[in-house]
């Protein structure tokens, strides 16, 4: 179908497109490609200039209340009345205002209010690492692993989870939308993050807000003893009472770490950097509040699991379990990659 390979052909498409998604849809990837391209690649001026993107906190459609959290009043938008103003002014010629504003809105949750800007990603932002650290037990969120703003020290140990596909970490929240057997949205992951296959780094506790908006990355030094499994990335936002709730999420076959084109076995113990994509969300993380990573071998069964071997990619038989090791160091340093927004 034409539209799952627009990103081919946005050169050849001469008029404006608005996107429209949210920040736990399982689209919201295309939303956000889908503008940028239009918006840097579009045929002429008008496609350019023309083009809107809305991205709210919701699933695959417009809500006030998703998941687990209630973002207030603000949050739910009337769809219908976007979409008529929209093509009001593009096919019968009522000016409605809407090229006077900014093209991108973006809800942000923590504050749960939109942001409008004049670009996605925003002009402003400032990508900041957040670096992995512990004494060697980040297992679960009993452990001690840490979010730093400075790299650890050469000597930081790594951590070390076994991935069982018999016993996979199962989905709870996340991206999803049309009748899906699991959780979507964000829920309280602490129900995942005790499990000692998970590992769980958290920052200290912030004295000032920390907002963010834009694409989210993780950069994982790590190592397997099998030849292929998967690395799963969340970034989650940890209320003073402990309820940690997710806002994005990246799963990376670790075969496909240079490409889909370029498969590639792993070598047993050998450590590879390997790149997360979380897509990206839109958060203020509160005074008070701690930022946290969680890193584990699946998210089952949203996405289907790793069988940690080298038969072909979705038709393996065969089962192992897989041991692995991630590597937070100087000259390995494990991070997440945040589109920071400066304070006003």
């Amino acid at each position: 179908m034409f539209w799952l390979r627009c990103s081919e052909h946005y050169e050849k498409i001469p008029v404006p497109a608005h996107t429209f998604g949210g920040w736990f849809d399982i689209l919201v990837q295309g939303t956000i490609n889908g503008y940028i391209g239009m918006s840097t690649r579009g045929k002429g001026e008008t496609a350019r200039t023309g083009s809107r993107m809305i991205v709210g906190a919701w699933g695959h459609g417009p809500s006030r209340k998703h998941g687990d959290l209630d973002f207030g009043e603000r949050a739910n938008v009337d769809r219908t009345s976007v979409e008529l103003r929209w093509f009001d002014h593009w096919l019968k010629g009522i000016d409605t205002g809407m090229l006077d504003e900014p093209p991108v809105s973006v809800f942000v949750m923590g504050r749960n209010q939109w942001r409008q800007t004049s670009a996605y990603p925003l002009p402003e932002t400032k990508y900041t690492k957040l670096y992995l650290d512990s004494g060697g037990r980040a297992n679960s969120y009993r452990g001690d692993g840490r979010l730093r703003w400075d790299p650890p020290s050469d000597r930081s140990p790594a951590d070390q989870y076994r991935y069982n596909p018999n016993h996979p970490v199962p989905s709870h929240g996340g991206s999803n939308c049309c009748g899906a057997p699991t959780p979507a949205g964000p829920r309280d992951q602490r129900p995942i993050e005790k499990r000692n296959d998970v590992l769980v780094y958290t920052s200290d506790i912030l004295g000032q807000p920390v907002e963010i908006a834009g694409p989210v990355k993780v950069v994982l030094y790590a190592s397997s003893d099998a030849p292929d499994t998967d690395f799963v990335a969340k970034l989650v936002d940890v209320y003073p009472d402990g309820k940690a709730y997710n806002l994005c999420e990246g799963l990376l076959p670790a075969r496909y770490r240079e490409g889909l084109s370029a498969p590639r076995y792993l070598e047993s113990g050998k450590v590879y950097e390997f790149t997360i994509d979380l897509i990206g969300t839109a958060n203020v993380f509160q005074p008070g509040h701690r930022i946290r990573l969680d890193i584990a071998g699946s998210h089952f069964p949203q996405f289907a699991r790793s069988l940690n071997t080298d038969e072909p990619f979705g038709k393996g038989t065969k089962i192992r379990v897989a041991e692995q090791s991630v590597h937070h160091t100087g000259v390995r340093p494990s991070h997440v990659l945040l589109p920071v927004i400066p304070a006003e």
